[in-house]
C-alpha cells in the first residue's frame, strides 16, 4: 500500500467519524439540524429581545410649584404675668395641656385687696353722704336768698360745696371701681385658648406685678390655627405676585394654596393658603419673607417644628408623573429609557419636580401618551419584549431588592 493510499483512507475514516457523532446524541441540536437540511456551515438562531416592564407614564391636573424650607409658629403666644403683686396661693396649671381662655391658673392672695376695696366702699360711702348734706344746704340757700336772709357770697359757697362733694363722689367711685380691678387680678386666668408651658413659680412665691417688671409665671401658645414662616426668592415671588399679593387691607387677593410636611412625613399631608408677604426683599440673600396659615385641629403642627412647605406658583394644569425607580442617573443628568417605535430603547433627558402621591413629577422631557422602561438591564438602541404593568407602585407587586439592584445598573 503506498502511502497516497495510506493518507486517502484516514481522510475517509475521519469524515466517518463526524458523521457518525453528528448524528448520535452528542452532537447540539442546531448541528443536527443543519446536517439533516443540508448545510454546510450551521449558525445559532438569534435569542429573543430581553423581556422588562414598561409602563404608561401617568398624567394628573396639578400646580406647578416650589418647595421652601420654613418653621412652624403660633399664631399667638403669650407670656402670663401677674397685674398685681403677692403671694402665690394655689396653682392650677395643666403644665403642658390645654388651656381653654378664662381658665384659672394662678390663684394670688386676695386677702390685702379685699381690704383695700372694703376701705375704698367706705370711702364712697362717706362721700356720698357728704354729697346728701351739701344738697340740703344749697336747697336752704336757695330758699333764703331770695329774702335777704344770706349773702350772695354764702349761697355761692354752697352751690361750690355740692360740686366738690360731687367730684368727691366720682373720686371715690373711681377707687371702688380700681380695688376691685386689682381684686379680680388675684385670679389669674388663661387670655388666650392654646397649650401651657411649664409653671415656672409655684406655691408660696411673692410676685411682682408692677409695669415692666411682673414676674414671668407661664406662656400659653395658641394650637389652631398655626402659621409657618418661610423665605422666597424672588423670582418665585415675582412669577406668582399677582394670584396673591396682600392687599392695602392686609388680605391676600386670592389664596394661594399652600401645604406643608414634617420630618417623617410623606408628601404635604397639611393644607393651608398663603396669607402674608413682606413689604420688601432682602438684598443680602435675595429672599422675601411669607407665612401660610393652617388648620392645626389635632395639634400635630406644634411652634418651633421644621417644615416643608410646598407652594404653588400658577395654576394648575397637565402634569407628567413617572415612577422614580425608572430613573436614572447620567453624569448629574437624569434620564428615562423610552419604549420607541419597534420596541427599540431611546435614552431621554428629563427634568424632575416633586413628589406627589407616590410619583415623580416630571417638569420636562416627557409627554402623555410616552411609555418608559421601569426597569431591567438595557441600553439605548435595544430592542425589547415589552412587559405592560401599571406605573402606580401601589397598584403592582415589585421586589424592592431586584428593583435597586437594575436601578443601580442603569446609574
Amino acid at each position: 500500500m503506498t502511502g497516497k493510499t495510506r493518507t486517502l483512507l484516514v481522510a475517509v475514516a475521519a469524515l466517518s467519524g463526524v458523521a457518525w457523532f453528528a448524528y448520535s446524541d452528542g452532537a447540539p441540536a442546531y448541528v443536527r439540524q443543519a446536517l439533516a437540511s443540508g448545510e454546510a456551515n450551521p449558525v445559532a438562531p438569534v435569542p429573543p429581545p430581553p423581556q422588562v416592564p414598561v409602563a404608561e407614564v401617568v398624567t394628573r391636573v396639578l400646580a406647578p410649584s416650589s418647595q421652601f424650607t420654613g418653621v412652624v409658629a403660633a399664631a399667638r403666644t403669650v407670656e402670663l404675668r401677674p397685674r398685681i403683686g403677692g403671694v402665690i396661693e394655689a396653682v392650677s396649671v395643666p403644665e403642658g395641656g390645654l388651656v381653654e381662655r378664662g381658665q384659672l391658673l394662678f390663684q394670688i392672695d386676695a386677702r390685702p385687696f379685699e381690704v383695700a376695696l372694703q376701705s375704698a366702699e367706705a370711702q364712697l360711702r362717706r362721700a356720698e353722704v357728704l354729697l346728701d348734706q351739701a344738697g340740703v344746704d344749697l336747697d336752704r340757700s336757695r330758699r333764703l336768698a331770695p329774702k335777704g336772709a344770706i349773702s350772695e357770697k354764702t349761697f355761692d359757697d354752697d352751690v361750690a360745696r355740692k360740686r366738690e362733694r360731687e367730684a368727691q363722689v366720682e373720686e371715690a367711685r373711681a377707687v371702688v371701681a380700681a380695688a376691685r380691678l386689682d381684686l379680680s387680678y388675684t385670679r389669674v386666668t388663661a387670655p388666650i385658648s392654646g397649650r401651657v408651658d411649664r409653671v415656672l413659680v409655684t406655691e408660696g412665691n411673692l410676685v411682682a406685678g408692677a409695669s415692666g417688671a411682673a414676674t414671668l409665671l407661664t406662656t400659653i401658645v395658641s394650637v389652631d390655627p398655626v402659621h409657618v414662616h418661610f423665605d422666597i426668592d424672588e423670582a418665585t415671588y415675582l412669577g406668582f405676585q399677582g394670584q396673591g399679593r396682600p392687599d392695602a387691607a392686609g388680605e391676600a387677593a386670592s389664596a394661594v394654596p399652600v401645604a406643608v410636611g414634617l420630618t417623617g412625613e410623606d408628601g404635604f399631608p397639611h393644607m393651608g393658603r398663603l396669607d402674608f408677604l413682606g413689604n420688601r426683599v432682602d438684598s443680602t440673600t435675595g429672599t422675601i419673607r411669607a407665612r401660610a396659615v393652617l388648620a392645626n385641629p389635632a395639634g400635630a403642627l406644634m411652634p418651633g417644628l421644621f417644615a416643608r412647605v410646598n407652594l404653588a406658583t400658577s395654576a394648575a394644569r397637565d402634569t407628567v408623573l413617572i415612577d422614580d425607580q425608572a430613573v436614572g442617573t447620567d453624569q448629574g443628568r437624569r434620564y428615562v429609557l423610552v419604549l420607541g417605535a419597534g420596541d427599540m430603547v431611546e435614552y431621554r433627558p428629563v427634568e424632575l419636580g416633586a413628589m406627589n402621591d407616590g410619583l415623580r413629577v416630571v417638569e420636562s422631557g416627557l409627554k402623555a401618551g410616552d411609555t418608559i422602561i421601569i426597569k431591567g438591564l438595557v441600553r439605548p438602541g435595544m430592542q425589547v419584549t415589552p412587559n405592560r404593568i401599571a406605573m402606580a407602585p401601589d397598584q403592582r407587586s415589585v421586589d424592592g431588592v431586584a428593583d435597586g439592584s437594575a436601578q443601580e445598573a442603569r446609574r
